[in-house]
């Protein structure tokens, strides 16, 4: 029967402590971190892209919302009031002034309607009161199976509800993007609206280049 054999360990060296060795040429392991940048990202639309819109029509006072009303209306659909969201309503009202209305809605895609966005959500004015409206528009392609997409329209110049129901063209260029929230502006007529998106609705929505409003739902964007 063969016999086993075991290697003979050596001599083992003394132990040390290898958080105290010296490093050579004297470097310095410590890590260095860099400053951090901050989230915040500004997207300004192109120079003169609001002067394509028409000009803002007064209202009487009792009839416009003041930043306040709109902050509040916004704080309690989105769920919150961020830095993004209150410098996006603040840029809306300092560059084109107080809305007469605000829509306050949802909107997405689904398989079953490629090719199509939609949306429906309550026009809100102090005349009329609230008022249920649909919208449709092309779609982008990655926004088929997008749901329960948030957005707030600003609602400017509207002298009667009916003529919300109208095919409103996007005005190029005039996205503004800060913090993950942004607003552009579509118009028809003396008519300028402001949807205000956040997130992937964000994404999608600066890519539509027309929105159709209608009184009841439809399913053609044309």
């Amino acid at each position: 029967m063969p016999l086993e054999t075991r290697p003979i360990p050596g001599p083992t060296a003394p132990d040390r402590d290898i958080s105290r060795a010296p490093v050579p040429g004297g470097w310095d392991t410590s890590t260095v971190h860099a400053p951090q940048q901050p989230d915040v990202v500004e997207i300004r639309p192109a120079p003169g892209a609001l002067a394509a819109l028409p000009p803002y029509l007064h209202q009487p006072e009792e009839l416009e919302f003041t930043v306040e009303e709109i902050r509040d209306a916004g704080r309690g659909f989105f769920g919150s009031m961020s830095a993004g969201l209150a410098s996006v309503i603040e840029y809306a009202f300092q560059n084109y002034g107080r809305p007469n209305g605000y829509i306050l809605g949802s909107e997405g895609g689904a398989a079953l309607l490629a090719g199509l966005r939609y949306g429906d959500g309550r026009l809100v004015t102090k005349l009329g009161g609230e008022r249920k409206v649909y919208w449709q528009g092309p779609s982008v392609g990655y926004d088929v199976g997008l749901a329960g997409s948030r957005v707030m329209f600003l609602v400017y110049n509207l002298q009667n509800e009916e003529d919300l129901f109208a095919r409103f063209i996007g005005v190029d260029g005039s996205a503004y993007i800060v913090g993950g929230v942004g607003v552009t502006f579509l118009k028809k007529g003396p008519i300028v609206l402001a949807p205000i998106r956040t997130g992937l609705g964000l994404r999608v929505g600066a890519n539509v280049g027309y929105l159709k409003f209608t009184p009841t739902r439809s399913i053609n964007p044309f």
